[in-house]
């Protein structure tokens, strides 16, 4: 037989079985973009629940209106609006028109109750826009309407109803909440 050359195989250059450096890098790289947005969104979360919390105690601070009453003049125009919070210590009553009281004279604040005789809830004191009579929310229990009389000065006498024809009368309306 002739003379063949062998035909031993020959080596290959031994195989990698690592990854790709390029491959490595990329993958940290996604790992760092991810614990950053992890981070990020966690600080956004805690952050928004803080704005919550501090909305929910400014709100809970913020006075609510439980009873409100538009009294209204001979001509049934809106004269003076009457608030009072759910604390109820205070009445603020805000002037819709251009009425004032004389040097001479007060205006006053009655709470009527049907055939029960007017209650006196104050005497408006100031000619201001806005101003608030300090009424506690017991003395509105039961009262249907508001109404201002024209008194003289420093109001009617204690135990003396209001002059007749009331200036302004509105419905008080007790606001569920």
């Amino acid at each position: 037989m002739p003379d063949t050359p062998s035909t031993t195989p020959t080596p290959l250059a031994p195989s990698r079985r690592g990854v790709n450096a390029w491959w490595r890098a990329l993958a940290i790289f996604l790992m760092v973009v991810l614990l950053i947005a992890w981070a990020a969104s966690a600080s956004m979360v805690e952050q928004l629940k803080a704005q919550i919390a501090h909305l929910q105690a400014k709100v809970s601070v913020v006075a609510q209106v439980q009873y409100l009453s538009v009294l209204l003049d001979d001509r049934h125009m809106p004269a003076l609006l009457v608030t009072a919070d759910t604390q109820g210590s205070v009445l603020q009553l805000q002037r819709l028109n251009d009425v004032r009281e004389g040097r001479e004279d007060s205006m006053q604040l009655w709470a009527l109750d049907g055939d029960k005789p007017p209650r006196s809830l104050g005497v408006i004191t100031s000619a201001y826009e806005t101003v608030q009579l300090p009424v506690p929310s017991a003395e509105l229990a039961g009262v249907h309407e508001l109404a201002i009389s024209v008194e003289d000065k420093g109001g009617a006498a204690e135990g003396r109803g209001p002059r007749l024809p009331y200036l302004f009368r509105g419905w008080l309306v007790k606001k569920a909440l």
